[in-house]
């Protein structure tokens, strides 16, 4: 499993600007549509891209620095992180209030003198007797739950429309049976979804089945937090005089209007157009505008040559150049 600072090339104390900087760098180098004759360059994308993800999370990044999770997001230990519980952990296990210990709901003071503990032990782990109708039972008269069965894990790859627009999915399980799953708002590679009772029979149940979902990265959109951006391109003459034109989004094309004397990098915002966020609404689409200037044109050359406003004055000044 890939360590996502390394894969981003940050150090451990990386500010967000750095990490979104140094994802969108690694992101325009690494591109599909840049490197088409070169598939290790799109494994690549898809891992800078899965790290952006994580690191970019708050609160993924800070569970991952504490070992909780890898950097496929996954959990680091089958007891999410001790014996304390945790996201996994069951109801009754870890240490009470003021220290101690507990065990299946059982307190026992932490400090002090606590006595001959071997009566205690020797029900809990040996001596216990055979209640009414087979159960085990302890010294504590408890019945042992009978085991539920053991998770199973699965992989689903989601396409970055259907992440955005959280289109319903198809999970073919071990045994064959396809279930539709709806994916969650603030979906992100790495998101894990838990179907209870789909996991592995046992004598307590059936286990529950953990889908670790990976977006896909696409071939013109990009995802920035929880909007969408997009480098679109335009004629000269749709920059020049305005023009209104076609601008696909995550969910279907809309007319975008572009505003006479566009230059090349002005960004338009389409609200709501973007991935759907954990706290309810939507991000939006960042539309940037790239001029199109045609190469080998004879007649806008000699029309450009004639103009008298051809030097346009000094667009770098506030530059310094």
């Amino acid at each position: 499993m890939a360590d996502p600072y390394k894969t981003l090339g940050v150090a451990r104390t990386a500010t967000e600007a750095d990490i979104k900087k140094a994802y969108r760098k690694l992101a325009k180098e690494l591109h599909p549509d840049r490197n088409k004759d070169n598939p290790k360059a799109s494994e690549r994308f898809s891992q800078v891209t899965n790290a952006y993800d994580l690191l970019s999370d708050k609160d993924k990044r800070a569970r991952f620095d504490r070992g909780e999770i890898d950097g496929d997001g996954n959990p680091a230990s089958p007891f999410g992180g001790g014996f304390g519980g945790g996201a996994t952990g069951r109801p009754g296990y870890g240490p009470p209030p003021g220290g101690g210990f507990r065990s299946q709901g059982f307190d026992f003071p932490g400090g002090g003198d606590t006595g001959d503990m071997s009566d205690i032990f020797e029900g809990l782990f040996g001596g216990g007797t055979r209640a009414a109708g087979g159960g085990f039972q302890g010294g504590f008269g408890r019945r042992q739950p009978p085991p539920k069965g053991a998770d199973i894990q699965y992989k689903l790859q989601v396409s970055f429309t259907d992440a955005a627009t959280l289109a319903p999915q198809r999970v073919t399980l071990g045994d064959g049976k396809a279930i539709e799953v709806k994916l969650p708002a603030g979906l992100q590679s790495g998101t894990q979804m838990r179907l209870s009772g789909k996991g592995e029979p046992g004598a307590g149940g059936a286990g529950d089945a953990i889908v670790t979902i990976e977006v896909q990265p696409h071939r013109f959109f990009e995802r920035d937090g929880d909007d969408v951006r997009l480098d679109l391109p335009i004629a000269l003459g749709e920059a020049v005089l305005g023009a209104k034109v076609k601008a696909p989004t995550v969910e279907n094309a809309v007319m975008l209007t572009i505003p006479a004397g566009t230059s090349s990098g002005r960004t338009l915002r389409l609200k709501g157009k973007g991935f759907h966020k954990k706290g309810g609404g939507r991000g939006d689409q960042l539309v940037t505008l790239l001029v199109n200037v045609p190469a080998d044109d004879a007649a806008l050359r000699e029309f450009v040559e004639g103009w008298p406003g051809r030097d346009g004055g000094n667009p770098r000044a506030s530059m310094g150049v």
